[in-house]
């Protein structure tokens, strides 16, 4: 009979991945997430195989949190009548985006999902902006100059104001 997880393995992946997200890939062993959680490292490698499969499984359930948070934002914000900045913000909360797609791109699956995800917000930042190229070239900018943002406000730096670049643009 299987012995019941104290821990599930959602909450060790959320582990894994905020030590990845800040320390480095080399950063994540058995010995640093069992240490965090407090389970036996044979454990963990009963649970994933390896430490390159906790990083992928980790990854890959942040990738599936980001989507599905990006799809309510653009609902949410759409059926509240809120615009760019409203979608935006709800974006920038409780995942680092840029830093999970740093983390992402040297993994080929991973990286086509940042790409796919990136063209999932600018579509809905076409939608919120009017429609034409106009429209789908400053969705284009504004996610740039987001994700920007967010990894410089990450670094201690405070940027511009993006709602006052997103009124420029449109």
């Amino acid at each position: 009979m299987a012995r019941t997880k104290l821990i599930p393995d959602s909450e060790v992946l959320a582990i894994a991945l905020k030590i990845l997200l800040i320390q480095g890939e080399k950063s994540v062993t058995f010995s640093a997430v069992a240490q965090k959680t407090r389970l036996a490292p044979p454990t963990l490698v009963q649970r994933f195989g390896s430490c390159a499969a906790m990083i992928d499984a980790a990854l890959c359930l942040a990738w599936d949190q980001l989507e599905a948070q990006t799809t309510i934002a653009f609902v949410d914000t759409t059926a509240k009548g809120r615009g760019v900045q409203a979608m935006l913000k709800t974006l920038s909360a409780p995942i680092d985006s840029p830093a999970l797609v740093a983390a992402s791109l040297r993994y080929p699956a991973l990286a086509t999902r940042a790409k796919a995800w990136r063209n999932q917000v600018e579509a809905g930042l076409t939608l919120k902006l009017g429609s034409g190229a106009k429209a789908k070239e400053a969705a284009s900018v504004t996610f740039a100059a987001w994700q920007g943002r967010l990894l410089w406000d990450g670094a201690g730096g405070k940027g511009f104001r993006l709602g006052e670049a997103v009124k420029k643009l449109t």
